[in-house]
């Protein structure tokens, strides 16, 4: 069967980007985007897939333009009768199942921009002036993005946090296939002397409730492995902003490869995350394979991959006391017993194997091709 992908930009690779990446590999599939960052892709152990990644042309990098145009692109693509079924795995890229059927839509989170993070993000990253341009820009796509959505065949959401977002905002049933992780990729080695955190270093994971949380705890070390969209002044900003608060027990490292990242995983103490209502959390999966506690907020998709007290610890409320507070009882925990969470986190973990996956995403691909 020839499978095509769409995902709106290859030029930051975090968790949606790896899951774009790993169908192309798994369905031997081909990948429609904008922007690509070849070098991001190879460092990230897909360098196989670089031949199959088509651009649609380059798209700028500041918002509000960025997304209208990988919109506007992927609606006047049409690769009708060059592929049998299509999938759309990046959200501003949704529109682009208007032209290309049969298809499904993997729903990594269905545009906070205008729906759950709507309001928290014009109230916080929207200066006052310009929040009814914003406010307007929010009314027209969301027309936009309901009338395309009448184009999806299949809709499948990488948890049930999301599920239930696209039904209040689109009102269609989803069914929930988690995101793959490569869990044999991730070992145990050892219970080291610092945290993990890995995330975007956007506002919505909420790096400054770590960074604050470590400034009141000179004896214990953070890496934050942070990657961000360079030249996009909203990311640039934010960015700018952690790194000047930054005290000297947290480091920064703005990119690795996937093997300085594996390494990083098998050698922490722990991770933490902060992220607001996160759609899935595929980071604290990751951390679990590696036998690794996770501490992170009771909300969104971490509820429903992190087991309290067995796996790490959920937040209620996060803030930057609570989180040291945690730290404080899982560091003295395994000063104990350094392998405290490994087997039960490894354990755990093995539910959201890529195998797993694959399996269920050609399940409901051959379902659609039954009902043709």
């Amino acid at each position: 069967m020839r499978i095509a992908i769409f995902h709106n930009f290859m030029d930051n690779i975090g968790g949606a980007e790896v899951v774009t990446l790993t169908l192309a590999r798994e369905l031997n599939g081909d990948i429609y985007t904008t922007n690509i960052n070849t070098d991001h892709i190879k460092e990230m152990g897909f360098e196989d897939i670089i031949p199959r990644i088509f651009s649609i042309g380059k798209i700028p990098l500041q918002a509000p333009w960025r997304h209208q145009l990988a919109f506007w692109r992927f609606r006047h693509l049409n690769l009708k009768d060059k592929y049998d079924f299509y999938i759309i795995s990046g959200d501003w890229a949704m529109s682009g199942a208007v032209l290309n059927k049969p298809n499904l839509w993997y729903v990594h989170s269905p545009l906070h921009e205008l729906w759950a993070f709507k309001d928290w993000i014009r109230n916080t990253m929207v200066a006052p002036w310009k929040r009814p341009a914003y406010d307007l820009w929010v009314w027209f796509n969301r027309k936009l993005t309901l009338s395309y959505a009448k184009h999806i065949k299949n809709v499948v959401a990488n948890s049930i946090n999301t599920q239930e977002r696209v039904k209040k905002y689109y009102s269609k049933e989803a069914v929930v296939i988690n995101p793959p992780i490569n869990t044999n990729n991730f070992k145990f080695k050892m219970s080291g002397d610092y945290w993990l955190s890995v995330n975007r270093i956007v506002k919505h994971k909420r790096i400054e409730i770590q960074v604050d949380a470590f400034r009141k705890m000179p004896n214990e070390k953070l890496i934050i492995v942070g990657s961000y969209e360079k030249n996009a002044d909203q990311f640039e900003e934010y960015k700018d902003e952690i790194e000047r608060a930054l005290p000297k027990n947290i480091k920064i490292l703005n990119w690795v490869t996937s093997e300085e990242l594996r390494d990083l995983y098998a050698n922490c103490k722990g991770f933490i995350t902060t992220s607001k209502a996160e759609d899935f959390g595929m980071t604290a999966v990751e951390a679990m394979s590696a036998g690794k506690a996770v501490i992170a907020p009771n909300e969104g998709g971490y509820k429903e991959t992190v087991i309290h007290g067995r796996t790490g610890v959920l937040i209620d409320s996060i803030d930057s006391e609570k989180l040291a507070e945690s730290i404080r009882k899982i560091s003295h925990e395994l000063e104990e017993n350094p392998n405290r969470y490994k087997n039960e986190s490894e354990n755990h973990a093995s539910q959201f194997d890529t195998s797993v996956f694959i399996k269920k995403i050609k399940a409901v691909i051959s379902c659609s091709e039954s009902k043709k």
